[in-house]
Order: structure tokens, then sequence, then C-alpha cells
């Protein structure tokens, strides 16, 4: 029998998708199943961004392009991001990738390898440490509290590094939790950061645009003392509703820039080119929907909040970003992991626990409010009735 290589062991899921399986099998059954467990937008594309698809496959954009991405698209991304954050970018920093996942492989491909460390939030994004031990490095968890506002401290962040620390990740706004770190502890951190001058740092911005209560996105590129070695990871699938079209982009320093390019030749060649067409639409056109959607949020936010605080043994902080609530259900006498597969199977609530984001997730639930407000009352009202039901 034919094995892959030991590496390959230590390679995790995420286990969103196998709770979007599980709740799309019991659907099948004709079970009767609210998902609040995706990440991903309920809202369609907008059509303009969907018709510039259109256009370029009759036009003739059938073919190869540029491993780094259309020209003007990487110039776009770069006046984009120009406009929105006053961060000046090259377009030769640019590179168009099949999707946001693309750049964390590559980064940690680029930096991990056995006998040195990565720091990775947690609770975050699953392929975070994932990748980092497929890679053979350590990975070194910083703690995402509650306490903190779910935001990363930027002291303990320093206190976990070493002359070994050869990468750290770091998500604001964040999945899981939904918390924006504030600029204070960003600035102590890159302060600190002066000291370990062989410690790239990968930025995930995936959820840049979606901030709430006036707040204003601070994105790592904007600091001097470590932009040559910030690699930002950026995209179009939750700002734009195009998840299924795996598009995104990452800005990388100039002597990291080649080595990306060149996993892009080895890997994927190049983005799926009527797909940058539409990248490009969605950055040029009217940002309208952008703005209806994240008016949507806003009030699903209150919602999920208000309903999650009022059950029993359940407390919810307000999320700052992104669209995930993180409640805190230790109140309740469940463990996580159990109590969302509970809810799938006897309440028809697709919910993820928190242990899958990592060791300091137990005591929560992810829940996405990426679904309708009828929906995300009517899942409040059968948690409820659940929980109401398990404690009498």
């Amino acid at each position: 029998m034919v094995e892959p290589v030991a590496a390959f062991s230590r390679i995790g899921e995420e286990n969103a998708f196998a709770v979007l399986a599980r709740a799309g099998a019991l659907a099948a059954e004709g079970r009767d199943i609210i998902n609040l467990g995706i990440g991903q937008p309920d809202f369609p594309t907008p059509p303009h961004i969907v018709e510039a698809a259109i256009k370029a496959l009759r036009d003739g954009h059938h073919g190869y392009t540029e491993a780094t991405g259309i020209k003007v698209l990487r110039e776009a991304v770069a006046g984009d991001i120009e406009k929105r954050l006053s961060i000046a970018v090259s377009p030769g920093n640019v590179l168009i990738v099949p999707g946001g996942k693309v750049t964390m492989f590559a980064a940690i491909l680029m930096f991990g390898e056995p006998g040195v460390d990565i720091l990775y939030p947690d609770p975050g994004f699953p392929i975070y440490r994932s990748m980092i031990e497929f890679t053979g490095a350590r990975p070194v968890p910083i703690p995402i509290r509650e306490e903190n506002g779910f935001a990363f401290s930027g002291e303990e962040t320093l206190s976990l590094m070493t002359d070994k620390t050869r990468l750290i990740i770091l998500n604001s706004p964040a999945n899981p939790t939904g918390g924006v770190t504030p600029q204070h502890e960003i600035d102590t951190l890159v302060a600190g950061l002066e000291r370990f001058p062989k410690a790239a740092i990968l930025s995930d911005e995936i959820y840049g645009q979606m901030t709430f209560d006036g707040l204003k996105h601070q994105s790592l590129l904007d600091y001097p003392s470590i932009r040559e070695r910030v690699i930002l990871l950026d995209g179009w699938s939750k700002t734009y509703a195009m998840t299924g079209w795996r598009l995104g982009y990452s800005i990388w320093p100039d002597n990291l820039y080649d080595a990306a390019r060149k996993l892009a030749v080895n890997s994927y060649s190049c983005v799926n080119a009527a797909a940058q067409w539409a990248g490009l639409a969605a950055l040029q056109g009217p940002q309208d929907a952008v703005a209806d959607m994240m008016a949507a949020f806003d009030k699903r936010r209150h919602i999920v909040v208000e309903g999650l605080n009022a059950l029993p043994g359940v407390s919810c902080p307000m999320p700052k970003g992104a669209f995930y609530a993180f409640p805190n259900i230790t109140g309740t006498g469940w463990q996580a992991k159990p109590l969302a597969s509970a809810l799938l199977e006897d309440a028809g609530v697709a919910l993820i626990g928190g242990p899958d984001f990592g060791i300091w997730g137990e005591g929560y639930l992810r829940v996405s409010y990426a679904n309708s407000a009828e929906n995300i009352e009517r899942a409040l009202e059968r948690m409820s009735g659940f929980l109401t039901r398990k404690a009498a």
C-alpha cells in the first residue's frame, strides 16, 4: 500500500465544511436546517460583477494570464488600497491568488520548517495551525481573550516570541470572534517587533472592510518600521459576496515577492481569467451593494447578540467586525462541540464549536450572522427551546 509522506498526517481540516456537509445531509432527509455555521454572505454577487465575467468570456479571455495576475487588476488593487487606507502600494508587489488560503499556504511554506516557531491567533482560522504543523514548525498560539475584547495583546504576543520566531500571523477583524484589535495594541506590538528583525508578519485582513460603530480598519501595511516584512492577505470573497469565485490578493515585500510568484507558477499557474475581470469590476464599479450588505449585517449583529444574551447560560459581547458572534456558553454546563452537535441534530441549527478554532475556543460557539434576520430569529428560538428543555 502506498502512503503519503509523514507530513500529511499533520494536516488538519476546517470543520465548518464538515458541519456544512452534515447540515446538507440532514436537509436531504427532509429536516429544516438553519445554517449559522458557514462564513459566507447570503447575498448574491452584485450583477455588474457577474456581467463583467460574462463579458470577459465573450471577449475571448479564455487563456492563461500572468502568474501574478492581469496588470490592470494589480493596478486596481494598489489604487483601492491607496484610496481606502491612504497607503501607497506598488502594483509590482500585488499578487492575485485563487482565494485567501493560498496566501496563508505560501507564507507558512516560506517560513515554516523544523526548528522554527510560527505564532498564530487562537481561537483563529484553523488552517493557520494546520499548515504550520504540516511544515514541521512549532505552532505557538497567541491567546485571543474575551476579557481583551477578542483582540490580541501586543505585550502578550511579544512575550511569546524568541529568536526562533520566523512568522507571526495576525487577523483583525477576526474570524471566529468578530474582534477588532485596537490601534494601541498594534502600536505596542510593532514597537516591540524591532527586537525580532527575523520575524515576518502575515496580516490577514480579509474582513478589513467589515467594521462597525465607526471603527476604522488599521492595516499592518501602515507601519514603515515593519513594512519590508509584512505580507498582506485580502480579497473579494467577503466584501463582495464572491466566496465561490476563488479570488484573492496578497501584497508582498520586494524581497519575498519573487518566491511567492514562483510558488504560483509551480502550483496553480494563474487565476481564472474571467474571475480576474470580475474582480476589476468589483473594485472600479459602484460600491452600493457593499454598503447595503454591511447595513444588513449591522442589523443582524444586534439581533443575534440580543438573542444570544437572552438564552439561559449564554453571554455574548458585541462583535466589532466581520460577521461572527462568539458567545460564551460556559453557563449552560455544556462543552462547546457536544453542544454544537446537539443543536444541529436535535434543534436543526448548524453552529461551530469554539475548539474547532483552537484550544482557547473551549466554552464558546461561533455564530455566523451571514444569514437572513428571519432565519437568525428562528434559530435563536430553537436554541432557546433546546437549552430550556435540557435545563429543566
